[in-house]
């Protein structure tokens, strides 16, 4: 049996109601028994400023860091603005890339999940996303890939997933997310 492996799960959009909020929970419900995963917060870091890369950085980037510092993978569940991530998930990511030469991000599998109302499906998120992810050496799952259009009318009007056939297409990606961190994540002692 294969270990269990801990997930940071990264939200572009902050409004507690998003849509893309609850397909990241969507999918975690979804995830098989050896990913443990959960949502970390990004909502409250302040934007970075190396000024304030001091002995005592900001309390959330420190949290964050230490989150996903932790997690051996990172699933990043993003909207699309304007053909990109939005300006909270690029703030996380460079929060997460310093100080220089110690990134949180360094090495860690990765999953990109782009979600849009329209029908393209966040394709220009996923791709930029993607791009920066490379920087940090992050192996990304390539198959299957994810862009999730038509977002609104996937949940009901409780914000469960409203088919089956949506909530075996997660189950999916989360198994072979689970298989990918599998054979691409670094051994703990170096996670």
């Amino acid at each position: 049996m294969s270990r269990t492996y801990k997930v940071a799960v990264l939200v572009g959009s902050l409004r507690q109601d998003s849509h893309t909020r609850k397909l990241a929970k969507a999918m975690i419900a979804e995830a098989p028994a050896n990913i443990d995963a959960s949502i970390v917060e990004i909502g409250d870091l302040p934007l970075y400023n190396e000024d304030l890369e001091t002995d005592t950085p900001p309390a959330a980037w420190t949290r964050m860091r230490e989150q996903i510092g932790a997690a051996d993978a990172v699933l990043f569940v993003t909207p699309e603005y304007n053909r990109s991530v939005p300006g909270a998930l690029k703030n996380a990511i460079d929060v997460g890339s310093r100080p220089w030469g110690e990134a949180v991000f360094n090495g860690k599998p990765a999953a990109v999940v782009a979600a849009s109302p329209g029908a393209v499906g966040a394709f220009g998120a996923n791709h930029h996303l993607r791009q920066s992810l490379v920087f940090f050496d992050m192996p990304v799952m390539g198959q299957p890939e994810a862009y999730i259009g038509n977002l609104f009318g996937l949940f009901d009007e409780t914000g469960a997933v409203a088919s089956d056939e949506t909530r075996a297409f997660l189950r999916t990606i989360m198994d072979a997310f689970a298989n990918w961190i599998e054979r691409t994540a670094l051994p703990a002692s170096e996670g």
